[in-house]
Parts: C-alpha cells; sequence; structure tokens
C-alpha cells in the first residue's frame, strides 16, 4: 500500500521501534531519505528562504493533520528535516507515512 494513503496512528510507546530489516524493507518507499540513528534524515534546497519558509509551514500542516510531528533546522535555503518516533526510541511505520507525505509536497 502507499505510505501517502495510510494515517500515523497514535504511539505511546506500546509497540517496539522498527528493526533494521523493517527500515531496510520500507525506505525504498521514501528513496531521498536516510536511515541512520534510528532516525529518518533528509535535507530539502530551495531557491530562497521564502521559499523554504512556505515548504515548512506546509510540512508544519500535514504532521498537524497526523499528529505526528518532525523536527526541522532552516539554513536560509536549506530545510534538514529528521524524523523518529519518540515514544518508541526510533522509527515506527508512522516515521515512514510522514516521510512519504513530506515527498508529496
Amino acid at each position: 500500500m502507499d505510505l501517502r494513503a495510510k494515517r500515523c496512528l497514535p504511539c505511546e510507546g506500546a509497540v517496539p521501534k522498527l528493526d533494521a530489516a523493517a527500515v531496510a524493507r520500507l525506505l525504498p518507499e521514501v528513496p531521498k531519505w536516510e536511515a541512520h540513528d534510528d532516525k529518518l534524515h533528509r535535507r530539502f534546497v530551495f531557491k530562497d528562504f521564502l521559499e523554504a519558509m512556505r515548504f515548512v509551514n506546509r510540512m508544519a500542516d500535514v504532521a498537524e493533520a497526523e499528529g505526528h510531528h518532525s523536527d526541522f533546522t532552516v539554513h536560509y535555503r536549506q530545510v534538514d528535516v529528521v524524523i523518529w518516533t519518540h515514544a518508541v526510541g526510533g522509527l515506527s511505520e508512522n516515521d515512514f507515512i510522514l516521510a512519504a507525505k513530506i515527498d508529496a509536497l
């Protein structure tokens, strides 16, 4: 199933973080993201600061709708995004769902 069609599920830490095999299986669904340190990472580069901020605002809308929020840093025209599930101390399927929805922006 397309990750963009899924919804993030509430997570209170009752499920374990994804193991390496599960991460390897899901990573091709978000090919521009890298997985390391139990987190997903991606850098987006835009033409200028305003375009980067418009992206951040759209990304915030998606994250709020999913109830799953990423960390990000803006460096003028670059936006570095890091996603992981705090409640499980690593990656969950929610992280891949959010990454796919961010990619669709």
